[in-house]
């Protein structure tokens, strides 16, 4: 490997990568973990709004989310101790006329709290539900061995499932990182990766749709017409109004909900980093005999493979349900198993600084660095360290290789469902991400990653030649089933309105959702142009075979230079996909949530653009 990294201008000298303080502060922004911007206002702050409740905690403090591509002003943030709390400040803010916006805890791309850049003079409160509305309890024990858990939707999905696990119980699928709010995880219809492995039944309380689709009732803020102001109102799965509050978008105020878990299976987890790329997503007719991605999830019913740019072999995780440890297998009790990417080691972190520095063209050295990292943690296999050049060999130097050594392999890891199926924190690698849902029938699983995977390589490689590199991070691809209302146990349930995942009536057939998303740094040139071709390519796959719609709390609408801004995407596309096949979506959504908040104090303008 050269001294020097070709590219376009950006060009990384060995020496420059391992020692530019520019690097090391890219590194430091990147990891910045749980470090956020805020606090309490100083002694020369505006004073608080005028009449706001008194009792709730008020102060300044700038909304910063996941990878800082949306950063505000200071901006009044509350933090209510009561639900009542929240009606409080709702009412104050309608009659004040200013506007309300729930936050958990940022861990999203999408602008359905604020927009980038609102300024400190808007007239807007945000609600922070983490500094108190965390309660839970264990509310009733079915003699199916499933359970309801009433649970704040301050609460994060880590203490959620531990509260569950404590008694027994667990969920089929969940988001990889625990730091999530329930009430963010429930507004844009967080998932995990599952379907029923062939020949597979879920036990009672078990389902392969999202998170909003275990609800079994909620507690929201809403206008009542008799009082003429916001009450809170208790809604069961089955009555009007739920579908619409189950995956809101953040378009109302949901305080509390209770959701149905079933009894806690201890999974497996093993990854595997040797199959290529064109067998893993082989197309079809090319498919036989080969490792690919439908035949471990026909096998299992649960796995991710995480692609890194520029490189042939995914991390492929295959999860499967083991009541019992299989021999050589590791037990872990505790969730966030995977050290070497929740803090990258120093060498390398540099080298992510080197990207937000400006040499881009790195990115395939960065993509050859972070697979050999997750192949010697994982694994213990150094052979491939040891045959690549020289900047590879001095970034995953020996002291990098021991201490990732040192922690054991984890290869092949057994434990209770959440210590498995949560492995991000807050402190991993800062990254901007696209995403979308391709519903299929399960036969076409195979059909849309190998589609997929062959535009994307082209793509990059298209991209490339021309001496641009717009991804440095890595492919994502998750398959879950899609929302089946009777895993609530209630009668009459209907899926959530708004969820990326629900049906449509006139294509029963269609049961299954590949997710892709494709994670970069953020800034990096070319990316929004990239992201658009690869958006417009999957919009292309709609039609008979597929039904594609966007994933809330990612990136989509992609102009050339922008998310979230193409008016057509906004105005047509996503509507469209929501209201294909008939039966209750997008419009019965939207006016519900409308009648719900006809003042639009719990909206934003982007809501009030998109939700039209």
């Amino acid at each position: 490997m050269p001294d020097v990294i070709p590219g376009d201008g950006g060009g990384l000298s060995r020496r420059g990568l391992l020692a530019s303080s520019a690097a090391a502060g890219g590194a430091l922004w990147l990891l910045r973990g749980l470090v956020r911007p805020g606090g309490a206002y100083a002694a020369d702050a505006p004073p608080a709004p005028t009449g706001f409740p008194a009792g709730v905690d008020i102060y300044r403090r700038v909304y910063e989310n996941w990878a800082g591509e949306i950063h505000t002003d200071q901006l009044w943030t509350c933090a209510p101790r009561h639900a009542q709390d929240v009606l409080d400040v709702v009412n104050w803010a309608y009659g004040a006329g200013w506007t309300v916006r729930a936050q958990g805890k940022r861990h999203g791309w999408a602008p359905l709290t604020v927009a980038d850049g609102t300024p400190a003079a808007s007239r807007v409160v945000l609600l922070d539900t983490t500094a108190h509305l965390t309660a839970m309890s264990l509310e009733r024990r079915g003699a199916d061995g499933s359970a309801e858990v009433r649970v704040q939707t301050g609460a994060t999905l880590e203490d959620l499932l531990a509260f569950a696990g404590a008694a027994g119980h667990g969920v089929t699928a969940a988001p990889a990182p625990g730091q999530l709010s329930v009430g963010g995880a429930l507004a844009i219809g967080a998932h995990g990766t599952a379907v029923p492995a062939v020949g597979e039944s879920p036990p009672p309380g078990h389902g392969y749709g999202s998170l909003s689709n275990l609800v079994t009732e909620l507690t929201a803020v809403v206008w009542d017409e008799d009082t003429g102001r916001y009450a809170l109102r208790t809604v069961g799965r089955a009555e009007p109004d739920c579908d619409a509050l189950l995956t809101h978008l953040g378009r109302s105020l949901v305080t509390e909900a209770v959701l149905r878990v079933g009894a806690d299976q201890n999974l497996r987890c093993r990854s595997f980093l040797d199959i290529p790329a064109g067998e893993l997503f082989a197309a079809p007719a090319a498919a036989a005999g080969q490792r690919t991605l439908a035949q471990f999830v026909d096998r299992t019913g649960r796995a991710e493979a995480i692609w890194f740019a520029f490189t042939d072999k995914p991390w492929l995780k295959v999860w499967s349900v083991a009541p019992r440890r299989p021999l050589g297998s590791r037990e872990v009790d505790e969730p966030y198993n995977y050290p070497f990417s929740d803090s990258l080691p120093e060498p390398v972190a540099r080298l992510a600084g080197s990207l937000v520095s400006g040499a881009w063209a790195s990115a395939p050295l960065f993509g050859q660095v972070q697979y050999l990292l997750a192949k010697v943690a994982l694994t213990g296999d150094i052979t491939d360290v040891l045959l690549s050049g020289d900047l590879v060999r001095e970034v995953l130097n020996g002291d990098v290789l021991t201490h990732l050594l040192a922690g054991g392999l984890r290869s092949d890891l057994w434990g209770a469902s959440r210590n498995l199926l949560e492995y991000i924190r807050p402190t991993t690698l800062r990254e901007t991400a696209n995403g979308y849902a391709v519903l299929v029938r399960r036969a076409d699983l195979q059909w849309v990653v190998s589609r997929f995977a062959d535009f994307y390589r082209t793509l990059l490689a298209e991209y490339a030649a021309r001496g641009e590199y717009p991804v440095n991070g890595q492919v994502e691809i998750r398959v879950t089933g899609l929302e089946d209302p009777s895993v609530c146990g209630v009668p009459g349930a209907r899926p959530p309105l708004l969820s990326a995942l629900r049906p449509r009536p006139d294509r029963p057939d269609a049961d299954t959702a590949v997710w892709i998303d494709i994670l970069s740094l953020p800034a990096t040139p070319a990316l929004h142009r990239f992201y658009r071709e690869v958006e417009q390519f999957l919009f292309a796959l709609d039609g008979d075979r597929a039904t594609v719609r966007v994933e809330w709390s990612k990136g989509w609408a992609y102009t050339e230079t922008a998310a979230w801004s193409d008016p057509d995407v906004l105005a047509r596309t996503v509507p469209a996909a929501l209201r294909a096949g008939g039966g209750p979506g997008w419009d019965e959504a939207v006016a519900a949530l409308d009648r719900l908040d006809p003042h639009h104090v719990v909206s934003s303008p982007f809501l009030d653009t998109l939700l039209r």
